[in-house]
This record gives C-alpha cells, structure tokens and sequence, in this order.
C-alpha cells in the first residue's frame, strides 16, 4: 500500500470548480474531483497553520489548550508512528514555518524531507542594503510585518521563472520521490505548498488565464498589491477585485502543479494501489464580510469550510460527493493508520474514513473548531455556533497555554514571561501521565477583536452567513 498526500496552505473551496466557481481557471481539481470522493462538509479544527499541523500528526485538536507550538514530547505523530510499523515516509516541502522555533521539530517525525527555500518573508538570501519597494498600497501594513515584506522583495528577484518558485519545485520533488519509488510499496508521501498563501505571487504564465483584468490593470499603471494585511477592508473595489485575481492567477498555479500529479497517477496507474488525499489547513478571505485574511474575525465558512478529496484504491469511489461531517486535519492521521492497516493510539480523537469514503457512513455528529484563545466553535454540518469567551478573565483559554516546550511562532518563550507566570498543572488525559507547564498572560498569536462574540448561523439557509440567529433552542 502506498498513499499521497498534496497539502496546500489557505485554499478557498469556493473559489474552484469542483465547488462550484466559474471564473477561475482550476480544471485540474475538477479533474480531481472525477478521480476520488469530493467532500461537501469538510471543517477546520485547531487554526491556524502550525496548529493545524499538530492535529494531524496527533489526530486530536490542538487549540484548546495551547497555541502555535511543537510537536510535544508526549504527542502522537502519524508520520512517526507510519515510520515505526515499516511504512517509509517523505515529507517534500516549501512551508517555511516547519524550520522556525515555532515549527522546528514537526519535519524530524518523517524519515526523509525536502525543503524548498523563498516563500512569503522566508529568511533565505542574505542581503544587507533594503529593498527597492513597491509603491503603496502594496506595503501599507502594520510594523510588525514590515521585514517580513522586505524579505520578501528581496527574495522575488531570484524566482524569475514558475519553475524557480519554491512550489514548483516542491512538486518537482515530490514528483521525483514517486518516479523513484512507485515500485515498492509502503510509503507515505506528503507535498505540502505553502501556496495559495499570501503574497500572492505568481509569474505572467498565470496572470494571463485572466486577460481582460490585467491588461485593463497593467494599461493603467497600477501598483503591486498582492498582499492583504488582517483587517477589515477600506480599500476601494477596483483594488478589492485586484486581490481576487492575484489570489486566482496564483491559485491557477497550484491547480497546474495538481495537474502533473495526476498525470504521474494516470502514467504509472497508481490508481490501482495508492491512496491520494488533496487538502488545506484552512481558507481566506478576500473582501467577504468586509475582511481581510483570517484569524482575527470570526471563522466564517469561507475560512472553515474547506475543499477535501480522496482517492481510496480499496473501495474504489470515483466522481461521488460526500455529505458526512469530516475534519481533516484531526481525522487524515486515524484514516492514513487504518490504510496501512496500523491502530490508532487512545489519545486520537480523529476517526478514520474509510467508511465514509465508501459509502457515507457518518463519522460525528458535530465538529469543534477553532484558536486558541478566541471562540470555540461548533457545527452539526446545518448550523455554527461560536461561543465566545465569557469576559476577559474567562478561564482557561484567555489566560493560560499548557506545554512542555514554551515558544511562539518564530522565538521562544521570553525570560520575563516564563519567571513570573509558570506553575506546573496536573496531567491531561493526553500527555502521558507528564505534567505540563502552565503559563499565563502570554501573548497571543493576533489581535482576537473579531472572536469575542457570541453567534449562531444557519448555514444551509444562509450560507453566506448575513444573518445571525437568535435561537436558544438552536
């Protein structure tokens, strides 16, 4: 048995054709969708990237009791486990955050990996004068992102070609990876892109699927905008619809490199003993409710419902929907365990889908989702309610991260925070009898203005989500 996994980071459902959209150009998820089951009712769990991470490698939710962290010393690892039961795994990779304090130990749990240098503000080529920077609006965005931006002006001039952007050769790698290995059998591989995340940077090849925006926008001289700050929108339409083609000419990108995917499944016909799995953390938003990006408001279904594929060779379910409840980022560990025929450990929360891939069977009743910190949001597939904190002291997620290994997202937990708010707490069922530091009044990963509220939606009624309910028996 053999599986592939092809991840990307921050893909919207609704923006591709499978689901539904028109206007971009995305047939080879289209084409997808005609090879596995198509998942209609597919939720985050824990937000965002690293968090989200951490749930498949453990198969439970991170976000309720911790934030952006490692993989701790008691946790679970899928890819871990795989390669402990005789299952090779390989994890080809542009997602820079693996190789932050934030990250660091998550890519050491596979056997092999790849790392392909330049995404976003990735620290990669040394240079010491700034950048020549775009004019506004491109880099009107708050001072604690501003080196990320320089990074990145400074890194762009190196990719001058799709082929030298670091997705590209992500998918080279993990291409290469099958080519070398279709004729032996146990092994996982997982092509993650850190694509369709912002900046949404991508070469003319792309841009020109959408002739009549950027010939309008390039006849007019306008600037480089490809990258949303988290906030509410206050720019004009016409920038608005710019960033919505930024995002689809990058978006475009990532449905080729699907494409030469699928051509290798139909070349060697790994249809007939190899799983394929298609996948995001979560999605993003570009205008809609008036917002910006994600993480700071609440995680309304174009971030949380998110686009889910598999191709399962033992039942062989093709061109099929599916309308079972599945999270998978909590459930893709249980299923892969169960495809190499290997049990889950007690501490997964996640169920394998074997059953719903072949023939619907329900897997939950209602999903749990969200950061840590902000709401905690629950759905039954019908309706989402997200709760939010009682009161700026509610206890204990405003307050206090239970760890082993104290970091934020790109340095460790500071000397000051670690003297003056640590004590240890009592085990959890999931850290194996260790107790864990419990550590107060540290900094969140973004501003949670946006995730205090209380709301209830309809989403089968109101799937835009425009009305919030009033319905306690809801």
């Amino acid at each position: 048995m053999k599986a592939v996994m092809v991840m990307f980071d921050s893909l919207n459902r609704h923006m591709l054709l499978a689901y539904g959209c028109e206007w971009t150009h995305t047939p080879n998820f289209a084409r997808l969708a005609k090879h596995t089951v198509t998942f209609d009712r597919s939720y985050v769990c824990s937000m965002p990237c690293m968090p989200a991470r951490y749930d498949l490698h453990s198969g439970r939710p991170n976000f309720l009791h911790r934030s952006w962290g490692l993989i701790e010393p008691y946790s679970d690892s899928v890819p871990q486990i795989l390669s402990y039961s005789g299952v090779h795994t390989h994890l080809a990779t542009d997602h820079y955050h693996y190789f932050e304090e934030g990250g660091a130990n998550y890519h050491t749990k596979y056997d092999t990996w790849q790392f392909s240098r330049g995404q976003e503000g990735d620290p990669w080529i040394g240079q010491v004068a700034p950048p020549q920077l775009p004019p506004e609006p491109a880099f009107g965005r708050n001072a604690t992102l501003a080196h990320t931006c320089w990074q990145d002006q400074i890194n762009r001039p190196y990719m001058p070609t799709p082929e030298d952007q670091p997705q590209s050769k992500t998918f080279v790698d993990g291409i290469d990876y099958i080519r070398r290995n279709h004729e032996q059998d146990e092994w996982f591989l997982q092509i993650e892109t850190f694509d369709p995340h912002e900046p949404f940077f991508s070469h003319d090849k792309y841009k020109d699927l959408y002739p009549e925006h950027y010939e309008k926008w390039r006849a007019d001289g306008n600037v480089l905008w490809d990258w949303p700050d988290y906030k509410s929108v206050t720019e004009p339409p016409e920038l608005v619809e710019h960033m919505r083609y930024e995002y689809a000419s990058l978006l475009s990108m990532c449905d080729a490199k699907l494409g030469e995917v699928l051509d290798v499944f139909d070349e060697l016909n790994l249809w007939e003993d190899t799983m394929l799995i298609v996948w995001t953390d979560h999605g993003f938003l570009l205008g809609e409710h008036d917002c910006w990006a994600k993480c700071w408001m609440p995680f309304y279904n174009e971030v949380a419902n998110t686009p889910f594929f598999v191709w399962d060779p033992r039942s062989g379910k093709a061109g099929e929907r599916r309308d079972a409840l599945v999270q998978p980022s909590i459930d893709l560990g249980p299923t892969l365990l169960d495809y190499f025929e290997i049990e889950a450990t007690d501490d997964m929360l996640g169920k394998s889908l074997a059953g719903a891939i072949a023939d619907e069977t329900p897997v939950r009743d209602a999903a749990i989702f969200g950061m840590h910190g902000g709401q905690v949001n629950v759905t039954d597939g019908r309706y989402v309610y997200m709760r939010g904190p009682a009161n700026e002291d509610n206890q204990p997620l405003n307050q206090y991260t239970y760890t082993l290994m104290p970091v934020h997202m790109v340095q460790p937990s500071d000397v000051d925070e670690l003297a003056d708010n640590i004590e240890l707490a009592e085990p959890f069922s999931f850290t194996k009898h260790c107790c864990t530091m419990k550590i107060g009044g540290r900094m969140q990963l973004f501003s949670r203005d946006g995730l205090k509220e209380t709301l209830l939606f309809d989403v089968e009624a109101d799937p835009k989500q425009q009305s919030v309910l009033d319905d306690p028996a809801v």
